[in-house]
């Protein structure tokens, strides 16, 4: 009986041995999926920012008032006349009278020359004169003679008639002369050279000794009047009509010339002209702007960048432009709403004045737009907003 039952004790020991095993393997892994949760949940959580979860941004207030309204266009100097001198008769060129680069006025002497050609004609012109003047005077005697002799019926009226076409004669003789002399005179008087505007002097083109003639295209040189001097430059189609209002008004439209950068103004003149046609290539159009150029600091051809001042847009609301943001909504603001949520809204926009820009639809006077800050934004972000002279972190 004792060796039947001596295999029942053994068999226990092992099998608690194994549930103890067991136990033990299981609080172990319970215990590392509890901490590797714990680490995990620590690893994802996001990091709160200091004094809560309020994102920092800087506000102004849309405000209400007057904004001026530019239009920027590119543009290039002219002359308002520039004149390449030539002469009008052939000969030596024997005298120049200008300076390179320096004003010359209206019908100051700028060249000569050689006029004793035309002098020595003029001198047979003037002889052959006198001398069809003589005939003239005694035909006109030998036919008053003839009338008398006629009305004495000593002389043939057909004779009387011949004379009076021989005076005819001599009338259409010194006539003649008469012309020549003046024609002589013209082309005596064209070999003094005159400047026919007012304008600077360019560089001289022949120099004395050369044989001018009338039909040389390179001229002497180029005068340009640069006192008043004018800018041509264009502006898209769509912004002609505002111009063209303030023109049908005889408002005077204030021009400005920027140079390359656009950053140095360079002279204060005024709208001259606006072309009659819009060029269909570029949609665009040709203005002309006249300016004083007192100082000489527009040259013709330079480049400038013209600005146009037109009437200004008044009672609008103005915002500051750092608040306007652009996206797929189009242009549009963060705006401060209740319980310090940002709500996105959607902006029509008017003209910019530097720093400034008009709202015409989407915000109202008083309106806190976010001018800082607003990468880190959404639609109903909570924020914080904090003073002009605060740093955001």
């Amino acid at each position: 009986m004792t060796k039947e039952f001596s295999g029942f004790p053994h068999r226990t020991g092992l099998h608690r041995k194994f549930r103890l095993t067991a136990i033990v393997f299981s609080l172990a892994m319970l215990g590392y999926f509890t901490a590797s949760s714990a680490g995990l949940g620590r690893k994802d959580a996001p990091a709160k920012r200091p004094g809560g979860s309020a994102i920092p941004v800087s506000t102004a207030a849309a405000l209400r008032g007057d904004i001026s309204v530019y239009l920027d266009g590119l543009g290039t100097v002219t002359p308002l006349q520039s004149v390449t001198v030539r002469s009008r008769v052939d000969g030596e060129l024997v005298a120049i009278h200008f300076s390179e680069g320096q004003p010359v006025k209206k019908g100051e002497l700028l060249a000569e020359i050689d006029p004793r050609p035309f002098q020595t004609q003029l001198a047979q012109a003037e002889g052959q004169l006198a001398r069809d003047q003589a005939l003239l005077e005694n035909s006109r005697a030998d036919l008053q003679r003839y009338q008398t002799l006629l009305q004495q019926d000593s002389i043939a009226s057909q004779q009387v008639t011949g004379q009076a076409a021989l005076v005819k004669q001599h009338q259409a003789a010194v006539a003649v002369d008469q012309g020549q002399i003046a024609a002589i005179k013209l082309q005596l008087s064209y070999c003094r050279i005159t400047s026919p505007v007012s304008g600077r002097a360019g560089l001289r083109l022949v120099d004395p000794g050369n044989i001018v003639r009338a039909n040389d295209a390179g001229g002497l040189v180029v005068i340009s009047q640069v006192q008043p001097i004018a800018a041509v430059f264009t502006l898209p189609e769509d912004k002609l009509p505002a111009v063209m209002a303030q023109l049908r008004g005889n408002q005077t439209v204030t021009t400005d010339a920027y140079d390359r950068s656009g950053s140095n103004r360079l002279a204060v003149g005024k709208l001259l002209a606006v072309d009659n046609q819009i060029d269909p290539a570029t949609g665009t159009v040709k203005l002309k702007a006249v300016f004083p150029n007192d100082d000489g600091t527009l040259f013709a051809n330079q480049f400038v960048n013209v600005r146009m001042n037109l009437e200004p847009l008044r009672g609008t609301t103005i915002i500051p432009a750092s608040a306007v943001q652009r996206g797929s909504p189009g242009d549009f603001a963060y705006v401060v709403a209740a319980e310090n949520k940002v709500k996105l809204q959607t902006l029509k926009l008017g003209p910019r004045d530097g720093e400034r820009i008009a709202v015409l639809e989407g915000l109202a006077a008083g309106d806190q737009v976010v001018v800082e800050g607003t990468d880190r934004l959404r639609e109903g972000s909570v924020v914080q907003v904090i003073a002009a002279d605060e740093k955001l972190p």
